[in-house]
Parts: structure tokens; C-alpha cells; sequence
């Protein structure tokens, strides 16, 4: 993976050019202070050992992916295009791309370009004048579902668009080229997981492709194309926005991780709450497979990028075929190297910093997606899920679990004699200066609110000790064990209760950013230290 900072045009030339429009030229350096926020990084990888089928079917996914762009461009804004002819300013251009629309998504979505309000909570998923109480006295099942566009009709009526009819153009193209790529195929489970996608795609069912898609173990070229995050939808949390990752298998590390697999009823067992709280069973056939990623499209390409997922998302068919976990780490080691190394340099104790690693960083990245596929999902009364019951809550109440569980699974594999003490100190250390990397993209969304409450939980228990003089942190491992195991058991309980109250409780009291904190996230920045990735990425990049 090459690398280099993305800097459209010096600010020397700008102010050059500007001339006698001194707010001109502070507007072009802000935008270029935004952009460099960024470390630009190609996507590439080694498809030599590939077959020539599976080298064929790469450019035709890409272009299925870039189907997939246009399809989240209108659920984040709109016609790309529209904007392209407001812009008249390359570089808000080129950070509109970075953030799929006029709003930073590292500033709190929040207009970088004239004549925009503050981005929508509900993207384009809902109508701009619709309020919660329209929403919730509107009777109508599909208004929950995570594939359909909530709309007005000609009378001013609410009613619900399946994605399969609002974007039927676009589904047909992707679906047509999915076949294609099948054609190709010579490995029949990814062929007949293709047709399945292609069938998905055009009618908003995605069960039978998931179940093809657990259904595959020896496939080396992976594709997740579909509704996945409901990340965009600030409103309500409700509605899936269209992702794309086409990947390649790393075999060496996917076989290194290969021990942990099929542990997953094992470690549901043993998470710290009441058995009425750890009664869902997770799949028996849990896998973890690495990757690294040739393409990304859609919601997962915006802004910050995501480095590993956990699927199928659907409770239902989880259980019925196990779950599998997707370490990206060529995006991983990218954001290891050039952000969090230097962060951990900057912040933690020095006796501490030799405990950071690349490994415990991708140790932690593993076990948060295996988190995913634990814990509660239903109410324990009955009442139905958990995501019903906390509404706008749950996404950050289930952000801040799968968090804290992926350091309490670490602590039980270390008691199980699967990991080391060293492996142990290491993953614990790593995961504090990872809060430091996550605090920087703010709280405007669930991740970023789920970090503030782990750290606010930290600071009460004094798990880390900050020193005044050197302004670094320094980690008690044990008392860390202790936190994570009574935070993880607390909010746990809450999503079992179905307790809209207490997460909202947790969220206001714990889900901001303290003073102290926000003096050494603005320290980092000075430091000129990128926040995140963004890609050059395409065919010309993978040498076919």
C-alpha cells in the first residue's frame, strides 16, 4: 500500500492567486487544513497468485461498486452532480468527494461550503418538514425497515419507497453485472452467492444471499455489496446505506486467527451478567477470515474508514449459519503506522509506549467484530428488540458494548490460556491510545460517542493517571480489567431492560468530551498528525 499527504495547492500559491481577497484565501487554507486531515493511501495488494477467472472479475465488481457510490450519494445528498455544478470551488470539490456532500464529516457534519445548512439528521432517508410524531402516529409497518426511503406522495401523505423501487435503475445495471461476474466464476459457492446477490439487490431480501454468503470457505476474492450501516440515518438509526468492500484474502494471517473460531457460545457464556441476559445463542460456525482491501464504495467510504465488519447483520439468519468476521489490514496497518503510532508517541507514558503494537491493534480489531455477534438483541421481557426499545440510543448504547466486550473477551482468552500476559498488556495499552486516534472524529455519531463514554468511565474509575508535566497517560491494566468488566455488565443490563431512560441517562451524562481530553485531542491536531485514511483506488491501481 502506497502512501502520500493529500495537499491540493500549496497555501503559497493560493495566497499568490488570491491576491486582494484575503477571506478567499483563509477559506482555500481551511479547506486545505480539512483535506490534510486525511493521509491518502492507494488501495493495492498482490494478485499474482490469483486465477485469471478471478482477476476477470474484479473490474466488473468495481464497476457494480461504483453503481453502489451513486446510490449512497443519493441517500447522503443527492445527484452528485447537482453538486459538482454548485461547486465552483476545486478544493470544496475535492473534500466533497472525501465526505459524499458540502458537510465535514470530522466536523460534525457541518457545511464547509456557502449556502448549506447543517446536514439533516435523517440524510435524504426521511422528508426535510417530517417530525417524530408524524413518524410515530404514522401507521405503516414498512417505516421501520431498513430498505425503504420515507417520502410524501402528491396529498402531502407519508409513505415508504422500498429501495428496490427507488433506485430499480441502478439495482438492474449492479444485478446484471453481478451475473457477469458469476459467469466467470470457477469456484461455484461464490458464482451461486453472485446469482443470489443479483437476485437480492433487485427485491431488498438479502437472506438467501447471506446464507450463500456463509456458505463459502475458499473463495480468495470477496465481495459485501448492499444496504449495511444504519450510521447515516442521525434521525431515527433506521435505514441501511449502500456499502461496497471487494477484498482479497490474506490465507497466512486468516489460518494465524483460525483458533479462535467456533468459540463464540463458549464466550457468550461468560460475559458478566445474569443468565437471562446471556440466553441468545450465537452461531456455532463463527469464522475470522483477513483481507486485504482492494475497493471501497458507498456509506463505508465516507469520511473515516472502517477496518473490519462483522456479517450477516441479520439476528436470524447469524444464528442459524454462525457469523464471520472480516479484518481488512492493509487499511489497518495504514492507520497503525501513520496514526496511532505517532499519537501513542505523543501521549502515552514512555515506559508505556513499547506496549503499543501493530499486533494488539489488530488483536483488538478481531475480537470488537467477534463482540458484534454477542450480547443481547432482545428485550428480556418480550417486548420485542433491543434497537426498538432505545430508538435513537441504541447505536451508541450497542457501539460502546461491542467496545468494551472486545477488551473483556482479550481478558477471558488471557484466563483461558489462549493469550499471553504480554499479549494481555499489550491489546489493553493499545486500546487506550486507540481512543485518542477515535476521540479526534468528535461525537457527532454512535462510535464517537461510545469512545467519550468509555473514557468517561476510565476517568471515574481511575483506570489511567495523566501526568501534568509530560501531559501523558498511563494505563493500570487491572483496573482497567475491573471497569470494562462492571461498564460492560451495566449497559448490558440496560439493553436487556430495554431501558430508554437509563441509556439516555448514560449518554448525556457520559457521552461528551471532558476539557482535559479535548486539550490533548487539540495537541495531536497541532501536531498535524492525519485523523484518517482516504483512497486513490481503482483498476489502474491493481496493475490488471
Amino acid at each position: 500500500m502506497l502512501k502520500t499527504k493529500i495537499f491540493s495547492v500549496g497555501i503559497l500559491m493560493i495566497l499568490f492567486i488570491t491576491g486582494c481577497n484575503p477571506e478567499a484565501a483563509r477559506y482555500r487554507e481551511q479547506l486545505n487544513e480539512r483535506i490534510a486531515q486525511y493521509e491518502e493511501v492507494t488501495l493495492t495488494a498482490d494478485l499474482s497468485w490469483l486465477s485469471e477467472a478471478e482477476r476477470e472479475m474484479i473490474p466488473i465488481l468495481i464497476n457494480a461498486a461504483e453503481i453502489i457510490d451513486e446510490i449512497f450519494w443519493l441517500q447522503a445528498y443527492g445527484p452528485r452532480e447537482h453538486l459538482k455544478e454548485h461547486m465552483d470551488e476545486p478544493l470544496a470539490w475535492d473534500y466533497a468527494l472525501i465526505n459524499y456532500g458540502p458537510w465535514g464529516r470530522l466536523e460534525g457534519h457541518t457545511p464547509f461550503y456557502h449556502g448549506f445548512e447543517d446536514k439533516p439528521l435523517g440524510a435524504r432517508f426521511y422528508p426535510a418538514d417530517m417530525d417524530r410524531a408524524e413518524f410515530d402516529q404514522w401507521d405503516e409497518p414498512a417505516k421501520n425497515s431498513p430498505y425503504t426511503l420515507i417520502r410524501r406522495n402528491t396529498d402531502g401523505e407519508l409513505i415508504a419507497v422500498p429501495y428496490a423501487e427507488a433506485f430499480a435503475d441502478k439495482n438492474t445495471k449492479i444485478s446484471e453485472l453481478l451475473k457477469e461476474a458469476a459467469e466467470i466464476s470457477d469456484y461455484e459457492p461464490f458464482a451461486r452467492y453472485l446469482r443470489e446477490l443479483s437476485v437480492a439487490i433487485l427485491t431488498d431480501d438479502y437472506r438467501e444471499s447471506d446464507r450463500a454468503w456463509m456458505q463459502m470457505k475458499a473463495n480468495n476474492i470477496d465481495l459485501v455489496m448492499r444496504p449495511l450501516s444504519t450510521g447515516e440515518d442521525r434521525k431515527f438509526g433506521y435505514k441501511a446505506a449502500h456499502s461496497t468492500y471487494l477484498v482479497v484474502k490474506d490465507p497466512e494471517w486468516s489460518q494465524r486467527l483460525e483458533r479462535f473460531s467456533g468459540m463464540a457460545q463458549q464466550l457468550q457464556q461468560r460475559l458478566p451478567v445474569p443468565e437471562q441476559y446471556k440466553q441468545e445463542t450465537p452461531g456455532d460456525d463463527s469464522e475470522i477470515f483477513v483481507y486485504d482491501a482492494l475497493y471501497y464504495a458507498g456509506h463505508c467510504n465516507a469520511g473515516p474508514k472502517i477496518i473490519a465488519l462483522h456479517l450477516p447483520q441479520d439476528s436470524e439468519i447469524a444464528s442459524e449459519t454462525g457469523t464471520r468476521s472480516m479484518q481488512l489490514k492493509n487499511v489497518m496497518d495504514a492507520k497503525f503506522s501513520e496514526i496511532l503510532l505517532p499519537i501513542a508517541d505523543m501521549i502515552m507514558d514512555e515506559e508505556q509506549r513499547d506496549y503499543i503494537s501493530s499486533d494488539a491493534f489488530f488483536l483488538l480489531t478481531a475480537f470488537h467484530e467477534i463482540a458484534a455477534s454477542l450480547g443481547i438483541s432482545n428485550t428480556v421481557d418480550g417486548r420485542g428488540t433491543v434497537r426498538d426499545a432505545l430508538m435513537e440510543y441504541d447505536g451508541l448504547i450497542d457501539a460502546t458494548v461491542t467496545d468494551l466486550m472486545a477488551l473483556y473477551l482479550i481478558a477471558q482468552l488471557h484466563e483461558m490460556g489462549e493469550l499471553s500476559e504480554e499479549e494481555l498488556r499489550d491489546a489493553y495499552t493499545t486500546s487506550f491510545a486507540s481512543v485518542m486516534r477515535s476521540s479526534r472524529f468528535g461525537t457527532a455519531g454512535a462510535h464517537g460517542i461510545a469512545g467519550m463514554i468509555r473514557f468517561n468511565y476510565f476517568e471515574k474509575e481511575q483506570v489511567f493517571q495523566r501526568d501534568a508535566q509530560t501531559q501523558t497517560y498511563r494505563i493500570d491494566v487491572e483496573k482497567m480489567k475491573d471497569t470494562v468488566e462492571k461498564a460492560l455488565a451495566e449497559l448490558m443490563i440496560i439493553q436487556g431492560n430495554g431501558d430508554y431512560e437509563a441509556a439516555r441517562e448514560i449518554a448525556t451524562r457520559l457521552g461528551s468530551m471532558p476539557e482535559s481530553l479535548q486539550a490533548d485531542i487539540d495537541r495531536i491536531n497541532d501536531a498535524n498528525i492525519p485523523v484518517d485514511v482516504a483512497f486513490k483506488q481503482g483498476v489502474e491501481y491493481l496493475g490488471l
